[in-house]
Formats: structure tokens, sequence, C-alpha cells
């Protein structure tokens, strides 16, 4: 299956309810790479890697978790990251 890499912002209730915590497990569960992180401004910004079907489906499992509400959803392609690894939550800007 072919992958592709996505790059989100995501605003709302998405800082403070365990959305970084979640998306590392949908993450893991899926096999896909990337990364999350807190914005200065209260939104949540990702790279994530992988089938895109599987991506769909880890935003999918994050936004049905309680507390979690995605109310805006930016993204756009980016090109694969090869010698990625893992999924991990980055604390820098």
């Amino acid at each position: 299956m072919p992958r592709i890499r996505k790059h989100f912002v995501f605003s709302g209730d998405v800082q403070g309810v365990g959305f970084r915590y979640r998306a590392v497990h949908a993450a893991a569960l899926a096999e896909l790479t990337g990364w999350v992180m807190n914005r200065w401004d209260g939104a949540v910004e990702m790279e994530v890697q992988g089938p895109a079907d599987e991506i769909e489906r880890m935003i999918q499992r994050i936004a049905a978790e309680n507390y979690v509400q995605i109310t805006d959803r930016q993204e756009w392609e980016m090109p694969l990251s090869e010698e990625e690894s893992g999924f991990h939550v980055r604390y820098d800007e």
C-alpha cells in the first residue's frame, strides 16, 4: 500500500485533553511514523506518514475520544521522510 506524509494543524479543544497521548497510541496501533506537538496558539500540529486510510483512521480515533473537540483541520501533503522511525511528541517549535 502506498505511503504518504501529511502535515496537519488541528484547532478546537485540542490541548490539555490528551490529544498528543492519543495520537502516539493511535499511530503505534497503525504503525505510522511522525510527530505531534502543541502550538503556542492553542492548536496542535502533527506530521504523520503511512497509508492514507490508516492516517484517516488515526485521526478518527483521536477525534472520537472524550474531551477532544476538533473544530478546524488544515492539512497538506509533504515529501516522505524515508529515514523516520516511530511516532513521538515534539516539545520544540
